[in-house]
């Protein structure tokens, strides 16, 4: 299944597109929200092991509803070392299916299913990690890579 195209804003502001990876793996990280406990471990999870996803050959873009103003506050308050994209309209999350009714102490809302989705070479979805455990994330994403 070939990955949606997107054009969106990063935490410096920058227009971030999935033509810009062609050519290299990328995972491509669905997250709630900048800032909030399991999406800081889950970001500090990836930067503490970016080094080897990019030794793997991997680049690691992190996607949320967030505002590009909220992604750099996250970014520099957790010295976070890879791109952070913002789909405040949440376009490109409802055309990866993870913008969903969610429930929360009998409260429903909208937002977005905790969900990667590693990309080949040529833009195609080659791996879906629905329901991901932000403290091991990381090390999932590494033993795929490797194998």
């Amino acid at each position: 299944m070939k990955a949606p195209s997107f054009s969106l804003k990063d935490q410096n502001n920058n227009t971030v597109k999935l033509v810009d990876f062609k050519g290299k793996k990328l995972v491509l990280y669905c997250y709630p929200k900048a800032d909030t406990p399991g999406c800081t471990v889950q970001a500090c999870g990836i930067r503490d092991n970016i080094a080897e996803i990019k030794k793997l050959g991997a680049v690691v873009v992190g996607l949320s509803p967030d505002e590009p103003s909220k992604l750099k506050k996250f970014e520099e308050k957790y010295h976070l070392n890879f791109t952070l994209i913002g789909d405040p309209s949440h376009d490109i999350l409802k055309k990866l299916g993870v913008w969903k009714k969610k429930s929360f102490m009998g409260r429903e809302y909208m937002g977005v299913a905790r969900t990667t989705f590693l990309i080949d070479e040529k833009g195609s979805i080659i791996k879906t990690y629905p329901d991901v455990n932000p403290a091991t994330h990381a090390h999932t994403i590494i033993k795929d890579l490797s194998s």
